[in-house]
């Protein structure tokens, strides 16, 4: 099970995707109708369900309260180097594990890990690796691991916390976030010289394509998240997203490094109740022409580009009358 890296997130969005979201019972309760696979809103969007469910995707955990949502912000989805094979979480006999599976086939997937609880993972930039981190105990750590073969797993800390790892682009960089008393924040690992250095407060690293730069996000003292750059070489910062009622977390920058993908939260109305879920949104590399992707009524989460950046993978329970988590993907149109 999911069960780190889970802040409080606090916001309101006027989402109108309420045809699929009817009252059930009290006055607070509401019941999602899973089985639509896309809303008026996503008019133009073609969306493809990559998986089924004996697949057993993992899905990101989200509780609702009466005005926000809590979720995990891991990235348990990856698409391999030469952009052929899609890796995900899959919950199977009590654990989670990397599984990998053709993307253009509905044949079997093949087990990469054979661990007990992997939290997240991403591939190498040259494809011949997988980073990862799992739970054991009280302690959360990071792992190397072939991507195409075996078992075999090579320890690389030994935090009590340690989530979300992402090579920088030249591989001589591991980063990551270390949950601390005070918070998170985002450290390195030098491959070469093997030492850690901590860098700036901030969760789920993704490296600039070109720069030596980090998109990351962060919350404020509000518990909103927002969407930041840090440049980990001059330590220079810049808030890429920010809103007084909105949060966003989980970002990752699209291969030609002009477009940043992200999770947020909304509201959808209901006369006078509202139901919280999560969409997906985007935004240009420097903040500019915010854009919903998403407006479904189920979760939508874990995104992830493709390697021509033509296409989103996330993971969410639209299409499944039964709410069964699955891998989609869908076209980006920008």
């Amino acid at each position: 099970m999911l069960t780190s890296l889970r802040p409080r997130l606090s916001a309101a969005m006027a989402a109108t995707a309420a045809a699929v979201v009817v009252a059930c019972g009290s006055a607070t309760a509401q019941k999602v109708d899973y089985s639509v696979v896309q809303v008026p809103e996503e008019t133009g969007v073609e969306f493809i369900k990559v998986t089924k469910p004996s697949d057993y995707v993992a899905m990101p955990t989200v509780k609702r309260r009466s005005h926000n949502a809590d979720w995990t912000v891991n990235r348990i989805l990856g698409i391999s180097h030469d952009g052929t094979q899609l890796a995900y979480l899959s919950l199977r006999n009590g654990a989670t594990n990397i599984f990998l599976k053709d993307i253009d086939k509905q044949g079997s997937a093949v087990q990469r890990t054979n661990r007990s609880n992997v939290q997240d993972f991403t591939f190498s930039p040259d494809g011949k690796f997988i980073l990862f981190s799992e739970t054991r105990g009280k302690s959360t750590q990071l792992f190397r691991t072939d991507a195409t073969k075996g078992y075999i797993c090579r320890q690389i800390t030994t935090g009590d916390r340690d989530y979300s790892p992402i090579y920088s682009p030249d591989m001589k960089q591991v980063f990551f976030t270390r949950l601390e008393q005070r918070g998170s924040s985002v450290w390195g690992h030098d491959v070469d010289k093997n030492f850690l250095a901590s860098y700036v407060p901030g969760m789920s690293p993704y490296p600039v394509p070109g720069e030596k730069s980090l998109v990351i996000s962060r919350f404020n003292g509000e518990g909103r998240g927002e969407i930041w750059k840090v440049n980990y070489e001059t330590g220079a910062e810049e808030c890429i997203v920010a809103d007084p009622v909105h949060s966003y977390t989980t970002p990752s920058v699209s291969p030609d490094g002009q477009w940043i993908l992200f999770v947020g939260d909304g509201r959808i109305p209901m006369g006078k109740r509202e139901f919280v879920n999560t969409d997906l949104f985007a935004c240009r590399s420097d903040g500019t022409q915010l854009t919903q992707l998403t407006y479904h009524a189920a979760d939508d989460l874990s995104p992830v580009w493709s390697k021509d950046g033509r296409y989103i993978y996330f993971i969410s329970q639209r299409g499944d009358a039964e709410g069964t988590p699955n891998v989609w993907r869908m076209n980006f149109n920008y």
